[in-house]
């Protein structure tokens, strides 16, 4: 096992201002995420204006496959989210030699969960697509593009997934460089795939597989060279039932937190196809896009502080947990009213960026001003998702992911236009979740945790609790 010394490079989660802990890691996370947004947003934003009548239709078919590529992130987010926080909290109590266990076991899990994932999906892709919604008209754009995107199954979960792993370190800059050097390949390889050599939407899969080889190659060059402070070693790669168990138990979350999107989506394409056509499910495409780029920040902040609350979990230092949970909550607050102020004033210009198409722009206008009331609301669910997790709160954390999606949306989203809201009550059906689930989360989050968490001792630490 290869442990190496910290080096200044690192972001040290246990000393300094917690804001600015908190803002190292999630400003060049942040910019992660952006980055990575452009590996699908790009692949949207060129197919979605390719000419004619071409771009609408094309764009309703890569809707069509969202459900299946968020399954795959979800499976990726089952090692990633379990992982991180176990592998932070042990970095935290210096237990070294079972943090670069945890590291190793995650790596393993991701490339053989990739192969089968992979394999299922290439082969039923066609019953799967039309059980998510698609038409005779719209499969062939789907099937064109998730055929090719499926080869890049294991690049996009390893890359993904490993991430974690170097922003837990603390070396958030090295992580942004993961997906900067991807997105950057797939900006130059789209348009020229898709315009140049004609290739359509099978161009825009195939930049994004390119992309994610190259993000692939970056992390594992980063885990077998003298950047990390764990290595990857091919002894520790052998399955251990007890780290399994640990990793997939916490990450039940996050993977329960991406596979209910999937569902959401799957209730939003169905019932949109019914109720509008697929016009409706193209413009849930571009709404999906849209809050992507918008929960982006809000999402950097809060999965910013979640290592260094694991951290300070691990090292039993409460006051500055309680300090990381109010930064991260009130910075999420106030960038989400500024964003939706975007949405309110701008809900045109938001929908050009996607298409020209006159027809989706008209119905997706409308679309926005409902769907994204209340955006605000959502930074609770995040906020008390994160500190859920971070604590290896797992059986709460798993239920408000239930409670918002799987109680609250999809039920919404096939009652409310049989009740007469049409395709409006499918977009109705989010800013009530947030409402309701965004703030049942947090406020439990806050009795249960939050106000139990002990004083910190004279040394500035305190007695370990249980995080359920």
């Amino acid at each position: 096992m290869s442990i190496k010394h910290p080096r200044s490079a690192k972001t040290d989660f246990e000393h300094g201002a917690v804001w600015k802990v908190i803002l190292a890691q999630s400003l060049p996370l942040m910019t992660a995420q952006i980055v990575h947004l452009l590996y699908n947003i790009v692949d949207r934003v060129f197919i979605g204006h390719m000419p004619g009548n071409t771009g609408a239709a094309a764009l309703t078919g890569i809707g069509l496959a969202f459900p299946l590529t968020t399954i795959i992130a979800a499976f990726t987010n089952l090692v990633a989210s379990g992982g991180a926080p176990l592998f932070a909290i042990a970095r935290g109590a210096k237990e070294e030699k079972r943090a670069s266990q945890i590291l190793n076991q995650a790596a393993m899990m991701l490339t053989v969960s990739s192969l089968i994932l992979f394999v299922f999906c290439y082969v039923f892709r066609r019953p799967i697509l039309f059980l998510f919604g698609a038409s005779e008209a719209s499969y062939p754009y789907a099937d064109s593009y998730l055929k090719i995107y499926l080869l890049g199954t294991t690049f996009s979960m390893i890359s993904t997934g490993m991430n974690s792993f170097i922003n837990a370190q603390g070396f958030p800059r090295h992580g942004m460089i993961t997906v900067l050097a991807g997105a950057v390949v797939n900006i130059i390889l789209d348009p020229l795939f898709i315009y140049v050599f004609h290739m359509g939407v099978a161009g825009a899969a195939l930049a994004t597989i390119i992309a994610q080889g190259v993000s692939f190659v970056w992390v594992l060059y980063f885990f077998f060279s003298d950047l990390t402070l764990y290595r990857m070693e091919a002894d520790l790669w052998r399955p251990e039932g007890s780290l399994i168990k640990e990793i997939c138990s916490l990450g039940i979350t996050g993977f329960i937190m991406q596979g209910t999107n999937s569902l959401v989506q799957i209730a939003c394409n169905v019932t949109l196809r019914t109720f509008g056509g697929d016009l409706y499910v193209g413009v849930m495409t571009v709404i999906n896009s849209i809050r992507e780029v918008m929960s982006l920040p809000c999402n950097a902040i809060t999965q910013g502080a979640q290592p260094v609350i694991s951290f300070n979990y691990g090292a039993r230092k409460y006051s500055r947990i309680k300090a990381s949970v109010k930064f991260m909550t009130l910075a999420a607050i106030i960038y989400t009213l500024a964003a939706w102020a975007v949405v309110i004033f701008f809900p045109q210009a938001l929908m050009r960026i996607f298409t020209d198409d006159a027809a989706m722009i008209s119905a997706g206008t409308s679309a926005l001003f409902i769907y994204f009331f209340g955006f605000v609301f959502m930074t609770f669910q995040f906020a008390g998702q994160s500190t859920f997790t971070a604590m290896r709160c797992v059986r709460r954390a798993v239920f408000f992911s239930l409670f918002r999606k799987v109680i609250i949306v999809v039920p919404l989203t096939f009652l409310l236009p049989r009740l007469g809201y049409g395709v409006n009550g499918v977009y109705l059906a989010e800013p009530i979740s947030n409402l309701v689930g965004g703030l049942a989360c947090f406020i439990t989050m806050y009795f249960t945790l939050y106000r139990k968490l002990p004083q910190d001792g004279p040394d500035g630490t305190g007695m370990m609790i249980s995080g359920e």
